[in-house]
């Protein structure tokens, strides 16, 4: 049985990933959870999985947590902060870290984690556009596995199980082209956030639904993908595919084409990394092949949606820019959703960052979040109050 600690317990990948837990109790057990705000929720997590230990990063809730366990829940430590985080990433009993958490805050307890020697089930994806030279050497030096949970880059894992990657020619990643697929760049100018946030496939967090809408997301993930497969970005190609049906793909040399494709269910990707490198029984809907009528591939428009441009140029300059991409844009899309700033100006700040700050090839841990702190400084001083 593998005992599981899970970072952001209360949002979308850390419900699904508690709803394989459930349908796998021979398989798993949940020590140690972590939840920013959603206290109510955690009560509930509490009630029905009983960890060991809880970690809340927002004050008025660690308290009030606190003292629901020191009344019902005794043998519960509850814990505060990003010193919580890291606690519960290297406690002795966890064989295994589900990184849900979304942003920066996810870097440190990640690595924290890797250097105890745990296993990583990545959602996280900003680990890796941040620090992703730092967490692979890590990762090998401990010898831990780094198992994605994104959808597309756990379809490339198992596209390259059983290949020598010698023999890989290019990784191809799909995306659904998110809410705006076809729309051109004049009808995005008052895009409302109530439009950005629906996904035509799949269910997920306010700021991934506005990554996907802009293809920021797609970017981040190009990134990610560099780290985690060792692929120059020559030979990472995004395709749009609407239908969500094939996750992701990878091209050999001898031209033949591996593809996964699955239900548009986030628990498959979870269930495969949490029991790799075993396959346990489906807890999601099967494809139909009779009901899916066409497949169909398009090249993404990175005039129009020029996030997805900038995170390759930004990838291939890499040291401290893929961090200045991050930070800017996580600040940006918490602009527009608290509606300071028009969904095209995602971009335009962004870019703004990347030629704003200076580039720096050395990175360590400090460098990366000072970086950070300057960013979302220099955006929110600069583009707060504008509009």
């Amino acid at each position: 049985m593998k005992k599981v600690a899970i970072l952001g317990v209360t949002g979308s990948i850390g419900t699904q990933t508690l709803d394989v837990i459930s349908n796998n109790p021979e398989n798993f057990s949940l020590v140690a959870v972590s939840a920013n705000q959603s206290w109510e929720k955690v009560i509930k997590i509490i009630e029905d999985f009983n960890p060991q230990y809880v970690a809340m990063m927002d004050k008025s809730s660690y308290e009030k947590i606190y003292y629901y366990c020191k009344e019902n829940h005794k043998h519960i430590e509850v814990l505060f902060g990003i010193e919580g985080l890291n606690c519960i990433s290297s406690l002795q009993e966890v064989d295994i870290v589900v990184t849900s958490v979304v942003g920066m805050v996810g870097l440190v307890p990640t690595i924290t984690a890797i250097e105890a020697g745990k296993d990583i089930a990545l959602a996280n994806k900003e680990t890796l556009v941040v620090g992703g030279e730092l967490v692979i050497n890590k990762a090998k030096k401990h010898g831990v596995n780094i198992l994605p949970v994104d959808s597309e880059h756990c379809a490339i894992f198992q596209c390259l199980q059983g290949n020598k990657r010698e023999d890989v020619s290019k990784l191809i990643l799909t995306a659904s082209g998110g809410s705006f697929r076809g729309r051109s760049k004049e009808s995005l100018g008052e895009i409302t956030v109530e439009q950005a946030l629906k996904h035509p496939n799949w269910s997920m967090g306010k700021k991934i639904s506005i990554d996907s809408s802009t293809l920021m997301n797609k970017g981040l993930e190009v990134i990610e993908a560099h780290w985690l497969f060792g692929m120059s970005y020559d030979n990472i190609e995004v395709v749009i595919h609407p239908e969500s049906i094939i996750h992701s793909m990878v091209e050999y040399i001898d031209g033949s084409v591996i593809a996964q494709l699955g239900s548009t269910d986030m628990r498959l990707p979870i269930q495969y990394a949490m029991n790799y490198p075993e396959r346990k029984r489906n807890i999601a809907d099967k494809l139909d092949f009779y009901k899916i009528s066409k497949l169909t591939f398009e090249k993404p428009d990175t005039d129009t949606f020029r996030c997805l441009k900038l995170a390759y140029e930004v990838g291939r300059v890499g040291g401290n820019m893929p961090t200045i991409l991050n930070a800017a844009n996580e600040i940006a899309v918490e602009l527009f959703l608290n509606r300071r700033i028009k969904f095209l100006q995602i971009e335009d700040i962004i870019n703004d960052a990347v030629n704003h700050f200076e580039f720096r090839r050395e990175l360590d841990i400090d460098s990366i979040i000072s970086t950070d702190i300057s960013v979302r400084k220099y955006v929110k001083d600069k583009y707060f109050d504008r509009w």
